[in-house]
């Protein structure tokens, strides 16, 4: 078996290769025909395919010599403002091999410093003939707005199920890996949408000679959606011996931490066949003991007097 990482393996090389993304990619692709791109802003969740589709671009517009006119800055490591006078104007200001300008690569951009922001802008505007700036951010409410009204903002979506299935089983086909009905949909709900961690996930659950549902969340010590029902299901009932039980079972048997539990809590609460006023109640609640545990409190604590509290709504 190969010791190469998959998320690299199995990263687009085009644009026409990327999962989904297609309000993004056509317009890319008629940027790559005219020659000539703006700067842009990429947004969106982790794992998406905004690191992908910069790294494409690049291998289009310059084809082999593209690490000639490209480089790739991540911001959350080099976030002030020495970064930006430094390496990337340095790089900004040597001529292009080949072609008109180059590209400088700015990834997690949001990480950078109000100052390294201003002196980003700066930089844009002084090179702008030479020079293409993509960034690349989770939340672009954090990117100054000089720079936003100088880029052509790309909102990227987060991936469907569908979406999920037909690149894990692309990579289950090429590793060989037997998967079945239970496993795909157990990557996609660690996953989240997520084609970074999908990928890690099958490459954990490689070694295995079956992959299960069981064995995904196993591997990736999360929460069983069965268990996280259970659990729920219980307190309501009023079996609060029962629900401890359960309770104490994630947190030692599977080593699962507060915040682990809580998002799964959540994520179960829209899926339950319940009064919408319940939902909203039990919604509440978990917001309440999720701050508490933010604070520092101990998990185990507060997620009994969570489970006591889903006792109340149930019995209103």
């Amino acid at each position: 078996m190969s010791l190469q990482v998959w998320t690299e393996k199995y990263r687009p090389q085009k644009l026409s290769e990327i999962v989904n993304q297609a309000h993004v990619v056509d317009r890319l692709n008629a940027w790559v025909k005219e020659g000539s791109i703006p700067n842009m802003l990429f947004a969106g969740p982790a794992g998406i395919g905004k690191t992908t589709a910069a790294l494409a671009l690049a291998h289009e517009l310059f084809g082999e010599n593209w690490k000639d006119n490209f480089q790739e800055t991540n911001a959350s490591d080099q976030r002030g403002i020495d970064v930006v006078r430094g390496r990337i104007k340095n790089f900004a200001m040597v001529k292009p091999l080949g072609s008109d300008f180059k590209i400088i690569f700015l990834d997690e951009s949001d990480s950078l410093t109000p100052e390294a922001q201003q002196a980003l802008r700066r930089t844009m505007e002084k090179y702008s003939d030479v020079c293409r700036f993509i960034l690349s951010c989770n939340y672009s409410s954090r990117i100054i707005e000089p720079i936003q009204s100088r880029c052509s903002v790309f909102r990227f979506r987060r991936l469907a199920k569908d979406d999920v299935r037909k690149y894990a089983e692309r990579i289950a086909k090429n590793e060989k890996l037997k998967m079945d009905d239970g496993a795909y949909n157990a990557v996609f709900e660690v996953s989240e949408g997520d084609l970074r961690k999908a990928t890690n996930v099958l490459q954990a659950c490689s070694t295995l000679e079956s992959i299960t549902e069981e064995s995904v969340y196993s591997m990736v010590s999360q929460v069983n959606p069965d268990e996280m029902k259970e659990l729920i299901e219980l307190s309501l009932s009023g079996n609060f011996s029962g629900a401890r039980k359960k309770l104490y079972e994630l947190i030692v048997a599977r080593s699962l931490s507060g915040e682990d539990i809580l998002k799964a809590i959540h994520t179960h609460i829209f899926r339950m066949d319940i009064d919408e006023k319940k939902k909203l109640a039990l919604i509440e609640i978990l917001g309440e003991y999720e701050f508490r545990l933010n604070q520092g409190s101990t998990p185990e604590i507060q997620l009994e007097a969570m489970l006591a509290q889903f006792m109340k709504v149930s019995g209103e």
